[in-house]
This record gives C-alpha cells, sequence and structure tokens, in this order.
C-alpha cells in the first residue's frame, strides 16, 4: 500500500507561475509534481489525497533571523511558542540567533545546550546561527562541523552581556579560520562612532525622535564600511542583517561590484512602519537599527525591486512585557526589539501590493534567498521534485485583524496590533506533516534541526 500523499490545487505556485497541480510526497520529500489537470488523481495511487481547491499552494517561508532566546530567558520567548507561531503564519522553516540565550551559541558545549533544550519543541524546522565573540576563535570550526548555518556578531553592544560585540582585531582572526568553509558571518552593522546627537539625552525620551537621533544612519555606515572591506579581503560569505538605511546601499552595490560575497536583508518593521507615525511612548515600536522615515522606507522598497537588497526576514526579537517600559514610554530605557515572527507573510504581502510587487517577488524575497543564504537552498524554498514538503496553503486575498486572541508568540506585544492585513494562512505542511490547520496545531511538535552538512568541509585548520 502507497505510503505517499497528494496535495492537490488549482492554484500551485510551481516555477514563478501559478498553475494546477499535484504533488506527491513521500517521506517528508516530494516526490513527483503533475501540472495541469488535477481531477485525475486516484484514492488508489495514494495513501491520503489533500485537495484545497482554490486555496494557494506556496512554499513555506524560511524566516533566517529569529531570535528564540530559549535556554536563560525562555519567559521572552521559547520554541514553542516560537514555532507554533512561526507556523500559524505559514512559516516552515527558522533560524535561531545565537543570543539572547544563557548560554549564548558561541561554544561547542554551549550549542549542545541549545540543541538539548529544544528537542520535542518545535513545531517547525529549526536551523542554528553560532556567534563570533572576541577570544572564541577556536570554537568556531567545532561548532561548524556540529552543523551551525554560520555565526553572528555584532559590532556594537548587543544589549546582553553574554554576547560582547567585537572589533576589526577579533574579525581578523576569526576570518581565516573560516576561508574554505561555506560558513557566512552575520553582522549586526552599526558601530558606536559618537555620531549620534549630543542633544537626545536632554529631550523628551517618549517621542520617538528621541531615540532616532541617538542611532543616526551614520552608525550603520561606518559598520558597512568595515564589513565590505572584510568581505573583499577575506573572501569570506558576509550578510549584513536589518538593514535599515538606505543611505548605505551605494556602499554595498560598490562592494559587490568589486567582487565581494555579500548579502543583504532587511526587515517587515522597515518595510511597513515609518518614523513619523509612531505614537509618542509607543516603545512596542523600538528596535536596532531603528524604524526611520517615509523617504528612506521608499528607497528600501525600490532597492528591493533592483535586487540591492537580497530577501525580508522579521528579526523576531520579542522581550517581557516590564522591558517595553509601556508605563514609561521611555524610547530610551526600553528594550529593542520587534515581535512578528507570525505576521511576516501578511505584512509583506499586503505591502507588496502597494508596491506593484508580485508573488513571484514574494516568494523571491521571502522563501528562496532566505533558504540559499542559510546553505538550506538545495531543499528549502521552492516546491520542487527531491525538495523538502514544506508549504503554506493560503488565500492571498482574504484579510484579518491582527489581536491577542490570533497571536501565538509567548508575549503578544507588537507594534502591529489591531492593523488589517492582508492574506490568510490556512495551513503549514512541514515535510509532509500538517503541523497548523485553520487555528489548530498537531498534537505534538514535528518540527526536525537542520544541522548543516555543508560547513564540515576544507576549513584551513
Amino acid at each position: 500500500m502507497s505510503t505517499s500523499k497528494a496535495f492537490v490545487s488549482r492554484r500551485v505556485f510551481l516555477e514563478n507561475e501559478i498553475t494546477p497541480a499535484c504533488i506527491i510526497v513521500d517521506n517528508g520529500k516530494i516526490t513527483n509534481i503533475q501540472p495541469g489537470d488535477v481531477s485525475q488523481i486516484s484514492k488508489s495511487d495514494v495513501s491520503e489525497i489533500i485537495n484545497v481547491g482554490d486555496q494557494l499552494i506556496m512554499p513555506g517561508v524560511v524566516d533566517c533571523h529569529v531570535h528564540v532566546n530559549e535556554p536563560g530567558r525562555t519567559a521572552w520567548e521559547g520554541y514553542l511558542t516560537a514555532t507554533k507561531a512561526a507556523a500559524a503564519g505559514g512559516v516552515t522553516t527558522i533560524v535561531d540567533m545565537p543570543l539572547n540565550s544563557i548560554p549564548s551559541t558561541v561554544t561547542l558545549p554551549a550549542f549542545t545546550t541549545k540543541l538539548s533544550e529544544a528537542a520535542g519543541k518545535c513545531y517547525v524546522d529549526v536551523g542554528f546561527w553560532g556567534g563570533i565573540v572576541p577570544g572564541n576563535q577556536n570554537e568556531l570550526v567545532p561548532m561548524l562541523n556540529a552543523g551551525v548555518m554560520g555565526f553572528k556578531c555584532f559590532l556594537i553592544h548587543s544589549g546582553v552581556d553574554e554576547f560582547p560585540h567585537v572589533d576589526r582585531s577579533d574579525l581578523e582572526q576569526a576570518f581565516p579560520i573560516l576561508q574554505g568553509t561555506s560558513a557566512v558571518v552575520l553582522f549586526h552593522a552599526e558601530v558606536d562612532c559618537g555620531c549620534g546627537s549630543s542633544t537626545y539625552i536632554e529631550k523628551e525620551p517618549r517621542k520617538y525622535e528621541t531615540f532616532l537621533e541617538s542611532r543616526p544612519d551614520q552608525m550603520e555606515l561606518e559598520a558597512i564600511k568595515l564589513v565590505c572591506e572584510l568581505c573583499l579581503k577575506y573572501r569570506v560569505r558576509c550578510h549584513i542583517v536589518h538593514l535599515s538605511t538606505a543611505k548605505a546601499l551605494p556602499i554595498i552595490i560598490e562592494a559587490r561590484k568589486a567582487g565581494a560575497p555579500l548579502t543583504v536583508e532587511t526587515c517587515h518593521h522597515y518595510l511597513s512602519l515609518e518614523a513619523e507615525t509612531i505614537p509618542d511612548g509607543a516603545t512596542q515600536y523600538k528596535c536596532c537599527p531603528p524604524i526611520r522615515g517615509k523617504s528612506n522606507q521608499d528607497l528600501l522598497w525600490e532597492a528591493l525591486k533592483d535586487g540591492h537588497i537580497d530577501m525580508v526576514v522579521s528579526d523576531h526579537s520579542p522581550c517581557t512585557a516590564d522591558l517595553k517600559v509601556l508605563d514609561t514610554g521611555d524610547f530610551l530605557c526600553a528594550w529593542g526589539g520587534i515581535a512578528s515572527v507570525q505576521l511576516g507573510l501578511s505584512l509583506f504581502w499586503t505591502n507588496c501590493l502597494r508596491h506593484d510587487m508580485t508573488l513571484v517577488d514574494l516568494v523571491q524575497l521571502l522563501c528562496r534567498k532566505t533558504a540559499e543564504m542559510a546553505n538550506l537552498g538545495h531543499r528549502k524554498g521552492a516546491i520542487k521534485e527531491g525538495y523538502d514538503a514544506d508549504f503554506v496553503v493560503w488565500d492571498p486575498d482574504s484579510t484579518f485583524k491582527v489581536t491577542e486572541k490570533n497571536i501565538h508568540f509567548k508575549n503578544k506585544i507588537t507594534p502591529y496590533m489591531g492593523k488589517e492585513l492582508k492574506g490568510v494562512v490556512q495551513s503549514t505542511i512541514v515535510q509532509g506533516v500538517t503541523v497548523y490547520d485553520c487555528g489548530e496545531f498537531s498534537e505534538s511538535p514535528r518540527g526536525h534541526f537542520l544541522l548543516n552538512e555543508k560547513n564540515k568541509t576544507q576549513s584551513v585548520l
């Protein structure tokens, strides 16, 4: 008797077009795709037929920038809640950042601890970033061999003391070790260059403008110059996370023309929120780098269209309510991070429609490019034979309102509360298993760890 399943729809996203199709899945993999008339599929050919009618079947979203925070800060977020929220938003893969967990993922034992903590708690597939901090260069190859996707580092204080930032000398020690591997180095690209307004401290801390003046564009520009220089010098893959300023784009474009293996992401909040409309005291909008003005946002959208920004991610970075100091609304004291892992697909689609972008653009920016950056492009981010059977089934034309009741991440604090978004997720399938369907989750977590085999290569050590 066949153990395969058939996923059938009159609208399936295949090779940049939407067509009727039947997707045959066996043992978590796509084994056959039959485009065209889907009425002929027989129950005798497969063990189960899942026919979703006119609902769109699309590759699952790959969100390669998520802060889960477990162990150590599980009150902020944990694997159960983060991956449930991801599944409810059509995300089939997340890649977890090395902070703000305790211990941070900067040694092999710390990585082993994180794997142990996450075991049995993941509703979607999960990969892991390691971290580069001062003095841990001898831990990099062991972590690579254990399966991390690459390494995140900060060029400015990270917000938590357990994950100190690096400088040029630290990177000059780490980069030669990473030459000859497929690892990518991710940069929080801000530096404390003394270029913030000297008067912001004296201004009203409840006003967003006060915080914005404390993190000017120049902090990103100086950091990105350093990233580009190191990328060109060592030819190690580099990635700029959460680009917020369009002023950095000429630097990035020039480095790429010179041959830098450099990719860039931006985030949903930079594409959907504007500094001019953030209310006084609304610290749920605070993140670093900051949300900038509408004219800057328009330039980010243009850069997406032109291919200068490669992908869009959530940078889901939640915390407990007390750390957002909502009672005082002090932007200078509040934790900087925005919770949105569940909302990215609908957020981006809502805004795509306003910027003349299509489902082809959405799949490229939220699924394909994110998978490739995390060394998962051979199995995630597309509906192809041999790939993991990771799908989101959704209605791009329906709308919903963001409420506490329909949010599944742990701390229900987000600047999107109450907003009307377009694109409703019906179900989410991870390696052939339905983990979310119409508001309900699978009885148990069914996600897998994604330990990167490609990194087990010819390091110079």
